[in-house]
């Protein structure tokens, strides 16, 4: 097996690159940010295309992977990189307005591909999951000290996960005997508490639900999410668009409800005969709702399956 300490290179296929480039239509002399920049791949497509004449942001709370996406795109005019969260927005942006925006959400390639990271749960690493690797806790130290109360309530919030009771007990007990600090460490958690005919049924890794809690909570993705979208919408410009790509109901839950409010935000009773709230509508749904990967697409890139696509158009 390869040295995990050697797979170093970034490597990422964008996902639904036509779909997203259809909808903001970059163009020459416009501002657009990139709030999860990743490989870059969405970024530099954007930047063949305004050719030199306007900017991108690509911002990306991985320094990894910010260093590795500025290294590709720094030839490009135009190319503007910045370490930080895209839940913080308005203050990285100081005030600047875009003609459009992109979040791809979820892990990256790098991240999952990279055993060091401890996303994975198919190989053994130390357990961290920190999307910025200079603060906040591991995977492992949130793991030792979180209730268990709270760590069920993540796995029923963040996955669905349908054995949490009897996962966090399982996690309660092992960690009073010894620490949990690799991914297998985890993994064998998941094993414990999950009979095994009901984890050989299971189509797909039986701990990959625990891992997404796990990674949701360690990096507090879902909580500041919906007042991050409105800010990102705030952001643009009179019919600017903004693009969001998840992997996974629970995240594009909060997007379909996000722009459906900025739609219709009236919260007068169905029945009144007036609007009485003032409350305009901010955005224009797209799509019709979502949009998913073609067949083509996941053939060739299987990380795309569970993609879907959300876009809104500031009025």
């Amino acid at each position: 097996m390869t040295d995990p300490e050697t797979r170093t290179v970034f490597s990422h296929t964008p996902v639904m690159l036509e779909e997203v480039i259809q909808a903001l239509d970059p163009h020459p002399g416009g501002v657009w940010a990139d709030g999860t920049l990743g490989g870059g791949g969405h970024s530099e497509r954007i930047l063949q295309l305004i050719g030199g004449q306007g900017k991108i942001y690509g911002i990306d709370r991985d320094q990894e992977a910010l260093r590795a996406a500025t290294k590709r795109l720094q030839s490009y005019p135009g190319f503007v990189p910045i370490h930080g969260n895209f839940h913080d927005i308005k203050a990285l942006l100081a005030g600047e307005q875009l003609n459009g925006g992109l979040l791809d959400l979820g892990v990256s390639s790098y991240q999952l591909d990279n055993p060091l990271r401890g996303f994975s749960y198919h190989e053994e690493a130390p357990l961290d999951m920190r999307m910025d690797t200079s603060q906040g806790l591991t995977a492992a130290q949130w793991l030792a000290q979180v209730e268990e109360k709270v760590f069920v309530q993540a796995l029923y919030d963040y996955a669905d996960e349908r054995w949490a009771a009897r996962i966090g007990q399982v996690l309660a007990e092992t960690r009073q005997a010894q620490p949990i600090l690799t991914t297998l460490d985890l993994v064998r958690v998941v094993d414990r508490a999950i009979p095994k005919a009901v984890r050989q049924k299971d189509t797909g890794h039986p701990a990959r639900r625990t891992f997404q809690a796990v990674r949701i909570a360690v990096n507090d993705e879902l909580s500041p999410l919906s007042k991050a979208l409105d800010d990102w919408v705030d952001c643009l410009l009179p019919g600017g668009r903004l693009c969001v790509i998840t992997f996974h109901s629970i995240e594009d839950r909060v997007v379909k409800r996000a722009f459906a409010r900025l739609q219709k935000p009236c919260v007068c009773p169905p029945k009144a005969p007036i609007c009485t709230c003032g409350k305009l509508p901010q955005g224009r749904v797209l799509f019709g709702g979502a949009v998913k990967p073609t067949q083509a697409e996941t053939q060739v890139n299987s990380r795309a399956r569970s993609a879907i696509l959300r876009a809104v158009e500031r009025l």
